[in-house]
């Protein structure tokens, strides 16, 4: 199961084997069944997880109560809300399984104790908080004030992955776009390529 983590880890070149031993030895296999919660909006999120099979949708309800995703993530991403985690705040996003997965999780006093033990955690910690930075950025450049069809070309160009295994209404949601504006973008996209 560490094997993935292990790749991972061993490809930043910031731990030596030693150290990334240790490190996956705090891990815990987790599964997930499509449609659990990682972390439900407002309750405390106590740990990080590394996807090792499956995917998951970062959303929040906004105040008409419509769901408003704002990320994907796939296998061999670190998954939290980063707020709640580091600030021992409850979340203000909820992070739900999409497919089954199987992941490994680090709770915080643990990852705590890493940091402690191996200081070079803290250079993989701004990595993947650079990364997740870079993706919420490049939502709001490429999807934002563009129109409904651009915002689907744009991702299936970009994040084929998206449109492969995400299901119709989480894409909407992704998009800011009615389920039904999506079903005609596609339609008219197939359309277009025959």
């Amino acid at each position: 199961m560490g094997q993935a983590l292990h790749k991972y880890l061993l490809k930043l070149n910031l731990l030596n084997l030693e150290e990334i031993k240790y490190s996956i030895s705090l891990f815990e296999k987790v599964d997930l069944i499509k449609g659990d919660y990682f972390v439900a909006e407002q309750s405390l999120c106590n740990q990080i997880g590394f996807i090792i099979k499956g995917a998951v949708r970062n959303f929040s309800i906004q105040a008409d109560g419509e769901e408003n995703t704002t990320c994907f993530k796939f296998e061999h991403q670190f998954i939290t809300s980063y707020e709640s985690f580091s600030q021992k705040k409850p979340s203000k996003i909820s992070i739900q399984a999409i497919e089954d997965c199987v992941l490994l999780i680090i709770n915080y006093n643990q990852f705590h104790e890493l940091l402690e033990k191996i200081p070079a955690w803290k250079s993989i910690l701004a990595i993947v908080m650079e990364q997740e930075y870079l993706e919420k950025e490049h939502h709001l450049r490429n999807l934002n004030n563009k129109s409904a069809k651009e915002k689907y070309l744009h991702v299936l160009a970009h994040s084929p992955e998206i449109i492969k295994r995400v299901q119709l209404g989480y894409i909407a949601s992704y998009l800011g776009i009615t389920h039904r504006t999506l079903s005609r973008i596609r339609k008219d996209a197939i359309y277009s390529t025959l």
